[in-house]
């Protein structure tokens, strides 16, 4: 009787089972039954084709349905796959095979995905904190004039829609509102296409459009006292204008939007959690703004020879006390308090002409802003 000479390892071939031991090649779609064999390593073949040879330690477990072993070869073609479905044929391999979960999602890959996970996220947070402004203040001055003011009368009509695009047409108000903004515009630097008008709305606020519009509400006049609170008004405006903020927050406020809803993706109850990141961001963002335009104005209004305290004072007497400062992170503006603190340690003697005349300011007061308010 002849006597068997191979390695321990050897044991005789698997029987061809239709169904239990599949092979794809990986270059077609044919499904080819083989039979296998635990040698040295595992070799297989069809009846009438050659034999394919795979290292024990090659071999790795792939993704594949319940009771299913599918196998592939870190050597073998790409997408080449042995499907085993017979336990014992499936037992037999995993005994053999040390290496086989070494890169399984199941076990290394789950740690590796939660980090690759972290990392994606903190990189974007990096991105928005960091990336997203520093290509806004790269971006803003590529932007031709021309289409930002495009922006500015899309977002003009808007404004007008809600508030209603009723301007103040008194002549003699407006007469003395044209004198107050040539005399802060030729101090802020700003030429002749600033455009600027007085809304009649109740609301106490002031707004500049990107393209080189700014807007006071009737609202605010109503509650200056003198005119060079207005003109500190106007100055921050034009210090918005200057460093064209309405189109760089565009900018900004896009991409953030975009990659905070890429961070945290749309699922249910994501929304609440959007939005409120969005506004942390946004927030701290517009207060860099808001203190740049303030800067601005205490600047100009130096120039004109006049004291920058009688903005604080009309801010103050509009918002009153901020009595919650531990929201102010949420705040578009720095606090009240503390931009009045800035404004009067910036207090100077009067050194230039007055702004306006009495009477001047009296036209402006009564023909552009509405008793009552």
């Amino acid at each position: 009787m002849s006597m068997d000479h191979s390695t321990p390892l050897d044991s005789p071939a698997l029987p061809k089972a239709a169904g239990t031991v599949v092979y794809f090649d990986g270059t077609s779609s044919r499904r080819h039954l083989v039979a296998l064999a635990f040698k040295d390593r595992l070799e297989f073949d069809e009846a009438a084709g050659p034999t394919i040879a795979w290292s024990y330690d090659d071999i790795r477990r792939a993704d594949g349905p319940s009771g299913v072993l599918r196998l592939r070869s870190v050597t073998a073609p790409a997408l080449a796959r042995l499907e085993i479905r017979d336990a014992s044929a499936a037992s037999e391999l995993i005994s053999r095979c040390a290496r086989l979960d070494e890169q399984a999602p199941g076990r290394h890959g789950v740690g590796a995905i939660i980090g690759w996970s972290l990392a994606a996220a903190v990189s974007i947070v990096a991105v928005i904190l960091f990336g997203v402004p520093l290509a806004a203040d790269r971006l803003t001055p590529l932007v031709p004039q021309a289409f930002e003011r495009r922006v500015g009368e899309v977002a003009e009509k808007q404004i007008k829609a809600m508030v209603g695009g009723e301007t103040c047409g008194d002549a003699w108000g407006q007469a003395a509102f044209a004198k107050l903004v040539n005399g802060v515009r030729q101090a802020a630097g700003l030429d002749m296409s600033i455009r600027t008008a007085v809304l009649i709305s109740p609301i106490p606020n002031a707004f500049a459009l990107p393209g080189g519009t700014v807007y006071l509400f009737s609202g605010l006049l109503a509650k200056a006292e003198n005119p060079d609170e207005i003109a500190g008004v106007l100055a921050h405006e034009f210090g918005h204008l200057k460093h064209r903020d309405g189109m760089r927050n565009l900018i900004y406020n896009g991409g953030t939007s975009f990659l905070i809803g890429l961070l945290f993706g749309d699922i249910t109850g994501s929304g609440a959690l959007i939005f409120v990141s969005r506004t942390l961001v946004n927030s701290s963002y517009s207060r860099e703004a808001e203190q740049n335009a303030d800067s601005f104005a205490i600047d100009v209004i130096h120039r004109l020879g006049r004291s920058p305290k009688g903005l604080g004072e009309l801010l103050f007497r509009v918002t009153g006390k901020d009595v919650d400062k531990s929201l102010s992170i949420l705040s578009s503006h720095p606090l009240t308090e503390d931009r009045l603190a800035r404004m009067q340690a910036e207090d100077r003697l009067a050194s230039g002409p007055p702004l306006l005349t009495d009477p001047e300011w009296i036209a402006l007061k009564t023909g552009c802003a509405r008793r009552g308010w």
